[in-house]
């Protein structure tokens, strides 16, 4: 409870509202926070005696996945050091747990590399920008995720071509531009802040003159990126006249009777206990015309994930995806979250990131497992890194270093990030400015990540992991 102070003591008492406190006192304090823990901390990077092997870390992660997916995921591991850092959250995690940190914890991507990133359609139908994956989700420290972010771009930059000083360029504006968005957040008006999204139109604001074709084309793609195109590129007209899925192994495989009532009955939970009568109303109008397995990602290969294609007005169709919901990879190294359901733990963290969302994301129980329910690629589009030009790579990392504020300062007082973050740019005797720590443990990071995908190539090729690659 908290009370509204005047000169004859409280007034307002409120459950919901909190106690007024003047913007600077609450920059002071993160400030003060940065004397505790300087920002030159955030450079340190050393790989330590304990360090968990890369090669074993595969193997356990492996745990609880279907075992015919396991080489795939491997393959899929092992096609790039990009490609492994994608698939190695766990890893990362092990990693910073041990590392200083400013003590102010947010609800975090958890794997907010690069990749992660993209365009997305909001319920008005516009594309908006934003962070897209949060299987690993969980309340962490802010810096896990920025950290991650920069080391990706080095590492996706050099797959790329870029040359060194380029790439550590990337990783310091990927934090520059974090630094001034939240600059930015922490004197708006509190409501203007929570409404602020990233779309086509204010891009623009980060001066990507040389990314403005990709983003043309990216979200040229993604308009057309939905479950129509989904229907018409995986499945195929019954005799029925519904649609139905096209087997395509491994990759696309339908399932036993018993599974697909299994899903229907987690879908009627999720149904139930997600969505507000209109949007029941809305599914109530569809029919269920085919269940399939699909694989999806990179680090989700080899987890649970079904797609169901219902048949909606005439020749409408939707697809939902349900998802397998394991655990975050960094559960062992954060407190527990508030919610036992991981299904759930990503749904809660995804709306506390995103300032619009999928209006059908909800969470159910599938044979006594945590799923996650959505539209599947619901006008969704994305940048690889790796495939980006020198020019273009910069000016990527400055879209997603401010994206990550914004999704930052949903949870954590962009205020308080402010004051330790924000000013830091002057050095400190026997240290470095914000930006430039955080470049030089991407560039750290970077290397440990190449000496753990070229480990785990090793072990492929010694026969220890099974891998199947596929076809470009």
């Amino acid at each position: 409870m908290s009370a509204l102070p005047d000169a004859d003591g409280p007034r307002f008492l409120s459950h919901v509202f909190g106690t007024w406190s003047d913007p600077l006192e609450v920059h002071a304090a993160g400030v003060a926070l940065r004397e505790k823990t300087p920002v030159s901390a955030c450079a340190v990077y050393e790989r330590r005696a304990d360090r968990p092997d890369p090669v074993a870390f595969v193997e356990a992660t492996n745990e609880g996945r279907v075992d015919e997916l396991i080489a795939l995921r491997v393959g899929r591991m092992v096609a790039s050091p990009f490609a492994f850092l994608r698939g190695s959250a766990g890893l990362m995690a092990a990693d910073l747990a041990p590392t200083p940190t400013s003590g102010i914890n947010a609800w975090i991507c958890g794997d907010a590399h690069a990749s992660n990133f993209g365009l997305y359609a909001s319920p008005e139908r516009r594309l908006v920008m934003d962070v897209n994956d949060f299987d690993e989700t969980v309340v962490g420290p802010w810096e896990w995720d920025l950290k991650r972010l920069a080391a990706s771009l080095v590492v996706a930059g050099r797959e790329a071509g870029v040359d060194e000083a380029r790439v550590r360029i990337a990783a310091s504006d990927a934090a520059r531009t974090y630094r001034a968005a939240l600059r930015e957040l922490a004197q708006m008006p509190l409501l203007d802040a929570y409404y602020l999204t990233t779309d086509e139109k204010t891009i623009d604001h980060f001066d990507v003159d040389q990314l403005g074709e990709v983003f043309k084309r990216i979200g040229k793609k993604a308009r057309k990126n939905t479950s129509r195109r989904v229907v018409e590129k995986f499945a195929e007209r019954a005799e029925t006249h519904h649609w139905r899925f096209v087997d395509a192994p491994p990759i696309l495989t339908h399932v036993s009777p018993a599974t697909e009532q299994a899903v229907l009955d987690g879908l009627e939970d999720y149904a139930d206990g997600c969505l507000d009568d209109e949007l029941k109303a809305l599914l109530a109008r569809y029919s269920v015309t085919d269940i399939a397995h699909r694989v999806v990602g990179l680090g989700s290969v080899g987890r649970r994930s079904y797609i169901v294609l219902l048949h909606g007005n005439g020749d409408d169709a939707l697809v939902l995806q349900v998802k397998e919901a394991g655990p975050s990879a960094l559960a062992p190294y954060v407190d527990a979250t508030p919610y036992a359901h991981n299904g759930e733990r990503i749904v809660r963290g995804q709306r506390w990131m995103q300032t619009v969302s999928d209006i059908l994301l909800g969470w159910t129980t599938v044979d006594g497992r945590p799923f996650l329910v959505r539209q599947f690629r619901d006008m969704k589009g994305s940048i690889d890194p790796a495939l980006l030009k020198p020019n273009q790579l910069d000016d990527y990392a400055r879209i997603v270093g401010a994206v990550l504020a914004r999704s930052h300062a949903q949870s954590a007082d962009p205020r308080l990030l402010t004051g330790y973050v924000d000013g830091a740019t002057s050095r400190t005797p026997g240290g470095m400015g914000f930006d430039e720590a955080i470049a030089a443990f991407a560039v750290a990071y970077a290397d440990q990540t190449e000496a753990d995908h070229e480990a785990l190539a090793a072990a492929v090729r010694a026969g220890r992991l099974p891998a199947t690659f596929e076809e470009a």
